[in-house]
């Protein structure tokens, strides 16, 4: 077993799971969505892109592309968070749409890295 792997596999699918758990709930409800599950969620992303800095191969680099656009895309859901009401305290209903939906892309981002670690590990088996 690759050590290696398995933290990344942990880091990847823990990013996952964060992006889930925040946009689980109505759209736009701000007390269904944790700015904190949301930080988390860009502080992990941003572990994993950096865990995959090193990597060189054809997949790696499609991991860190979807990495990179899951930080960027939950980058700015935060930064609108933070500036729609001067602090992450609380969000207005128009905002947190655009909030959610932006970590909407993001879990979409999440789902190919997942996809492609997946099959990376398939493929290494043969």
């Amino acid at each position: 077993m690759n050590l290696e792997r398995v933290v990344f596999g942990f880091f990847i699918i823990l990013a996952l799971a964060l992006n889930l758990g925040f946009v689980a709930g109505a759209i736009d409800n701000p007390s269904h969505h944790s700015p904190w599950l949301l930080f988390a969620a860009l502080i992990v992303g941003l572990i994993t892109s950096g865990l995959k800095l090193g990597d060189r191969s054809e997949l790696g680099a499609l991991v860190l592309a979807a990495s990179l656009v899951a930080n960027m895309l939950l980058m700015v859901a935060v930064s609108i968070w933070a500036i729609s009401e001067g602090g992450m305290d609380h969000a207005a209903p128009e905002f947190m749409v655009t909030i959610v939906a932006l970590a909407y892309g993001a879990l979409a981002a999440n789902c190919v890295s997942v996809l492609v670690l997946v099959a990376d590990t398939l493929m290494a088996r043969r």
